[in-house]
C-alpha cells in the first residue's frame, strides 16, 4: 500500500527522532522539541490547513496542558509532600529489622519499595531508599551490588500497579479515553465506516457509549501479580545473577566498595615511586592505584605510555577507591595536582570532611561541569574525585560533565555539604542516618492522599483534579512549603511528554497508525491473538530498553489500538500489553531512570544488566499475556 505525503512525513519524523534517542547525543527533552519544532515546519510546508500533521500551527503546545502530563507532575509532587510528612522514613524504620539474613534483607527492601512505588514516582521511592540500602549493606558486610539492582527493578515493577506508579500508565489511561471518542465521532459520523463496525461488532451502542479512562487500580489485577512474580523472582532468583565479583563483601572504610573514583596526583620530589614505570607502579601498589591518563605541562590530557619511567612533577590521572588513594598516597609521598590542592588550602581553617554523593535525575549537575558546581556552592565545596561505571572517564575534573549515576567526592564544610547537596538533588550514600520524619503528620498525609484516590476511584472528579486538590491542601497544612513545590518534578519528562504528544496525535490523524496496524495484521494472519498481545509487549519492552518509556507509550499505544480495530477485538488488552511493555526497562542502563541512578553505586557495567533483566522480562511476557487476557477479555 502506497503512503500518502503525511503519512511519509510523519513516519520520516519518528524514524528520525527514535534514531536521536537512541544515539544519546542530545537528552531526550530536548530531542522531543526538535521532533515538534520539525512537525510544525513539515505541516507548514507541506500546505498547513491540506495537512494532516497537525490541526492548528497555534496549538502546538496544548500538549503541556494534556491531562496525562499535569497528573504526572501532580503525582511528583505528591511524593515530595509524602515523603515531608515521614510516610516513607515510618516504613523504613520498620524494615531495619529484617536485614539480618540476605534473602530476607533482599526481599523486604524490594517489597517496600516496590509497594512505595505504587503509590508515588518510582524514581522518587527509589532516591529515598537508595541512602538506606547502602547503610544497611555496610552495617550487614555485604555487596551493595546483590542489593542495589534487586531493588531498582523492584521499583520499576510497583509502578506497574496502579495508574500513578509511572508515566506509561497514566499515559495509557487517558489515551484509552481519546481513542474511544475518537472512534465514537467517526462512527457517529459514518455509519459505514470501519470504526462504526468496531463498535457495532463488539455490540456497544454508540448512543450510550461514554469513553473513560482506566481508573486508578484498573492496572493491579495484572500489575500487581506481575509485580509479586518480579519481587520474588530478583529477591530469590535474580541476585544470584549479579556477576560474582560484584557479589564480594565490602572490605574498605569506604560505605561501598567502589574502584573506579577518578581523580588528579602529581609525583613530588622525594616520591619513592619515582623513575618507576606506571605498569610497575600497578604492581607495587597492588593494583590499588592506577594510572590512566598523562596530564602535560599545560595541563592536556594525554595517553600513558606503560613503559614510561616517572619523572618528579609529572601529573596523571587515577583511578582508586577513596581509602587505598589516601593511604597510597601517604605510604609512597604522592600529592594532589596543584590545581586541587590550591582549592583544599583555601579551605584549610574551615571544619570541612569528606561525603561521597549520587547525581540524581533531578539534579541540575546533570550535563554540567565542576565549575557549575562552584558557582552553586558558592566555592565552599571541592570536588575531589569522579567514579562512572558505564565508560572510563580520560578527562580531567574540571571537564567531566556530570551524569545521572555519577558518584561523585565532595570535601567542604559540614553545613554547607548538608546544604548544597539537598539544593543540588545529590543523594548523600556517606555516614547517612536514616532520617526521621515529622511523624505526628503521617496519619494527616495519607489521609489526605487516601481522600484524593477516593474521589478519583469513585468519578467524583477527575484523577487530576482530585490530586491537584490533595498538593493545595499539603501546602496549605505545611506539610509542603512553598520551595518545594516545584522541587521534585522531573522537568525533562514534562517537556518530553507535552512535546511527543503532538505526535502521537499526527501519527493517528495521517492514518499511519492505521497503515501500520492492517500490516501487522497481515503480517501475522493466522496467529492466536495471544501471540499478538505478546508480540506488542515484546516490542514495547524492547524499545522502552533503548528510549524513554514515556515516548514508547506513547507512540505504541494508538498502532495497538489500530491493531484491536483492524481485528474488531477489545483494545484495552492491547492498551494493556503496552503498559506492562512499556514499564520493563530491565536490559540496559539507559532504558529508565531507576536503572541509571544504580550505576555508579553498584559498580555495575553496562552487560550486567540483561542478566538479570532478562530472564525478569521473559517471566513477564510468559506471566502477564494470560494475565491479560484473563482480567481483560477479547
Amino acid at each position: 500500500m502506497l503512503m500518502s505525503t503525511d503519512q511519509l512525513a510523519i513516519s520520516l519524523i519518528i524514524i528520525t527522532t527514535f534514531g536521536l534517542f537512541v544515539w544519546g547525543r542530545w537528552r531526550y527533552d530536548i530531542v522531543s522539541i526538535v521532533a515538534l519544532f520539525a512537525l510544525v515546519l513539515i505541516d507548514k510546508i507541506l500546505g498547513g490547513k491540506s495537512s494532516s500533521l497537525i490541526e492548528d500551527p497555534s496549538q502546538a503546545f496544548m500538549g503541556f496542558g494534556h491531562p496525562a502530563v499535569v497528573t504526572v507532575a501532580a503525582v511528583l509532587i505528591i511524593s515530595r509532600a509524602l515523603r515531608n510528612s515521614g510516610v516513607v522514613d515510618l516504613i523504613v524504620r520498620h524494615v531495619k529489622p529484617f536485614t539480618n539474613k540476605q534473602t530476607v534483607h533482599i526481599t523486604s527492601l524490594s517489597g517496600v519499595i516496590a509497594i512505595l512505588s505504587a503509590f508515588m514516582n518510582n524514581v522518587g521511592a527509589l532516591a529515598l531508599m537508595l541512602p538506606v540500602t547502602l547503610k544497611t549493606a555496610w552495617d550487614q558486610k555485604r555487596s551493595p551490588s546483590i542489593l542495589l539492582m534487586p531493588i531498582a527493578f523492584a521499583s520499576i515493577l510497583g509502578g506497574m500497579i496502579t495508574m500513578i506508579g509511572t508515566p506509561p500508565n497514566i499515559i495509557i489511561a487517558n489515551l484509552r479515553k481519546e481513542q474511544q471518542q475518537q472512534i465514537l465521532s467517526r462512527a457517529l459520523s459514518d455509519s459505514s465506516s470501519q470504526a462504526a463496525a468496531y463498535l457495532d461488532h463488539l455490540n456497544i451502542l454508540k448512543e450510550s457509549f461514554e469513553p473513560a479512562p482506566f481508573g486508578l487500580f484498573d492496572f493491579s489485577p495484572v500489575g500487581g501479580v506481575i509485580a509479586i512474580l518480579g519481587v520474588l523472582f530478583v529477591a530469590l532468583v535474580g541476585w544470584r545473577l549479579v556477576p560474582k565479583e560484584k557479589q564480594i563483601k565490602p572490605s574498605s572504610g569506604s560505605l561501598f566498595s567502589l574502584d573506579q573514583y577518578v581523580t588528579e596526583i602529581r609525583f613530588p620530589e622525594g616520591s619513592t615511586l619515582i623513575g618507576e614505570s606506571a605498569e610497575e607502579i600497578n604492581r607495587i601498589t597492588g593494583d590499588k592505584l592506577t594510572l590512566i591518563r598523562y596530564i602535560d605541562g599545560e595541563g592536556k590530557v594525554k595517553p600513558l605510555n606503560q613503559d614510561n619511567r616517572i619523572k618528579a612533577g609529572d601529573q596523571f590521572l587515577t583511578m582508586a577507591d577513596p581509602g587505598d588513594l589516601k593511604e597510597i598516597m601517604d605510604e609512597y609521598g604522592l600529592r594532589l595536582t596543584e590545581e586541587m590542592r590550591y582549592r583544599i588550602d583555601s579551605l584549610k581553617d574551615e571544619d570541612t570532611t569528606f561525603i561521597e554523593v549520587v547525581v540524581s535525575p533531578e539534579s541540575p549537575l546533570v550535563g554540567r561541569g565542576r565549575s557549575y558546581l562552584r558557582r552553586r556552592s558558592s566555592n565552599h565545596l571541592i570536588l575531589m574525585a569522579v567514579a562512572r561505571q558505564d565508560k572510563p572517564i580520560h578527562k580531567r575534573l574540571g571537564k567531566v560533565q556530570f551524569r545521572v549515576g555519577d558518584v561523585l567526592l565532595l570535601q567542604g564544610p559540614e553545613e554547607e555539604l548538608k546544604n548544597n547537596i539537598l539544593s543540588l538533588d545529590l543523594l548523600p550514600l556517606a555516614e547517612r542516618e536514616i532520617e526521621v520524619g515529622v511523624f505526628s503528620k503521617v496519619s494527616y498525609a495519607l489521609l489526605i492522599f487516601a481522600v484524593a484516590i477516593l474521589l478519583s476511584m469513585l468519578s467524583i472528579v477527575p484523577t487530576t483534579v482530585s490530586f491537584i486538590g490533595a498538593i493545595l491542601v499539603y501546602v496549605f497544612s505545611g506539610i509542603l512549603p512553598v520551595r518545594d513545590l516545584y522541587k521534585n518534578i522531573d522537568w525533562p519528562v514534562i517537556v518530553l511528554l507535552g512535546a511527543m504528544i503532538p505526535l502521537s496525535n499526527a501519527l493517528q490523524s495521517t492514518g499511519s497508525t492505521t497503515l501500520i496496524a492492517d500490516q501487522v495484521v497481515s503480517m501475522t494472519q493466522g496467529l492466536p491473538t495471544w501471540s499478538i498481545i505478546a508480540l506488542i509487549m515484546v516490542i514495547t519492552m524492547c524499545l522502552s530498553d533503548i528510549i524513554n518509556n514515556a515516548a514508547t507509550a506513547l507512540i505504541m499505544a494508538p498502532i495497538s489500538v489500530g491493531i484491536a480495530i483492524s481485528m474488531g477485538v477489545n483494545m484495552d488488552p492491547f492498551l494493556m500489553s503496552v503498559a506492562v511493555g512499556a514499564s520493563c526497562a530491565f536490559l540496559t542502563p539507559i532504558g529508565h531512570q531507576c536503572n541509571a541512578l544504580i550505576l555508579g553505586p553498584g559498580g555495575y557495567r553496562f552487560s550486567d544488566y540483561w542478566r538479570m533483566g532478562l530472564p525478569l522480562e521473559i517471566i513477564i511476557v510468559a506471566a502477564g499475556t494470560p494475565l491479560i487476557l484473563h482480567f481483560w477479555p477479547l
